[in-house]
């Protein structure tokens, strides 16, 4: 089902009254966002569901979890020792996701202000992408198995009350700006949207998880139209190292070591780390361990939807939603949409298209953190020529 969200609640009753949700083996239903607008919405539409399917025949579709990158976070966690003994709150400093458009909203202005940002890329895309980051080790690659660690992250992250949600989430809407040095206009004069509307074109907030593992870190997460580059990642963020022996004149440049998990525009991973720089002297500066999953293999990556639809033909439930973790996730940010709901904004549109965002973001980070810039993946200009890194000197 791909229709207007209106019409979610209603074909599941026919479908059923007709006979041909009966097959619990061979009959499935597929689901694509949004699903529900709140948890209210979400819990009435679960229960039109289970009035005519079981559990098992429902597949509730986010194309992100159809992403090479995104599967290769449990690779990556699971398949080697290097970083999960380091994968906790000893040594992560904190956590911040990315799903940035380039674009504004173009010609899905009216679908878009009954949405908003929140409910179109953080209810899903980025409650995903926490869930992967923050599971735990699962005992067997079964469904059910990796579903139920994903759900327990989610009853793990520590509410967000109507009194706190100004200090934990922070919305803007763009206004007019110059994008590749093209004037753009601002959202309220995109086509089919009012000049008075109050939509969030931006959100970013911040959550705690209260568990062993991640106690005390904070994970970011952050969403937006108009922003200066179309990029998907999620940064870890190791802590700095304890009393550094090495003298002030070593560094040039000295920062934590940081992993980034890059899900597009380019698909792979790159880890920066200290080295020190050729010479008599001991200087050290970054340096970055790159995978780029495009120049690393020979096969291409399939279109995320394909990997998905097959998964259904296969009956393979292990990368879609299920009906607890949607509820989990819309019970977390429904109190941040109600609030928002409640008190329209004053100041919008409070940031030009072709910037980062509203400055408030940054009153959700501690002093020490910042919000990554992109990762740049390319490495191999032509197929069989490298791109030679710039020399930096020091």
């Amino acid at each position: 089902m791909a229709p207007p969200p209106s019409m979610f609640a209603e074909i599941p009753k026919y479908l059923g009254r007709a006979g041909l949700t009966r097959d619990c083996e061979g009959a499935r239903i597929v689901i694509e966002k949004p699903i529900g607008y709140d948890l209210a919405s979400t819990l009435a539409l679960n229960a039109v569901l289970r009035a005519s399917f079981e559990e098992k025949q429902i597949f509730r579709i986010d194309h992100y979890l159809g992403k090479e990158t995104v599967q290769n976070m449990l690779a990556f966690r699971f398949a080697n020792p290097l970083f999960e003994p380091i994968w906790n709150r000893r040594y992560v400093d904190y956590v911040s996701s990315t799903v940035a458009e380039k674009v504004g909203v173009a010609h899905r202005g009216g679908y878009y202000d009954h949405a908003g940002a929140l409910r179109d890329m953080g209810q899903n895309h980025l409650m995903q992408l926490l869930c992967l980051v923050a599971m735990e080790p699962m005992v067997s690659f079964e469904a059910d198995e990796i579903r139920n660690k994903k759900v327990d992250v989610l009853h793990a992250v520590r509410p967000i009350s109507p009194e706190t949600v100004h200090e934990c989430a922070v919305r803007g809407q763009y206004g007019s700006g110059r994008d590749d040095g093209k004037k753009v206009p601002g959202y309220r004069g995109e086509p089919g949207v009012a000049p008075d509307y109050q939509t969030e074109t931006f959100a970013a907030v911040r959550l705690q998880i209260d568990n062993w593992r991640w106690q005390g870190v904070p994970f970011y997460l952050r969403t937006g139209n108009r922003l200066p580059a179309q990029v998907s990642e999620v940064a870890i963020q190791f802590r700095a190292v304890p009393p550094q022996a090495f003298p002030t004149d070593a560094s040039l440049g000295w920062q934590p070591s940081r992993l980034v998990m890059s899900i597009k525009p380019e698909e792979g991973m790159v880890l920066g780390f200290q080295a020190k720089y050729p010479g008599a002297k001991m200087r050290l500066r970054p340096v970055d361990m790159r995978f780029n999953s495009r120049d690393s293999f020979d096969a291409p990556s399939p279109d995320a939807y394909e990997t998905l639809r097959w998964d259904v033909t296969k009956n393979d439930a292990t990368l879609f939603m299920r009906t607890d973790q949607v509820e989990a996730a819309w019970r977390l940010l429904t109190p941040v949409l109600d609030i928002w709901e409640a008190t329209p904004p004053s100041d919008f549109p409070n940031y030009s298209a072709g910037s980062w965002g509203p400055e408030a973001m940054q009153e959700l980070l501690a002093p020490s953190h910042r919000w990554p810039l992109p990762t740049d993946l390319h490495l191999v200009g032509l197929k069989g020529a490298s791109k030679k890194p710039k020399r930096i000197r020091p």
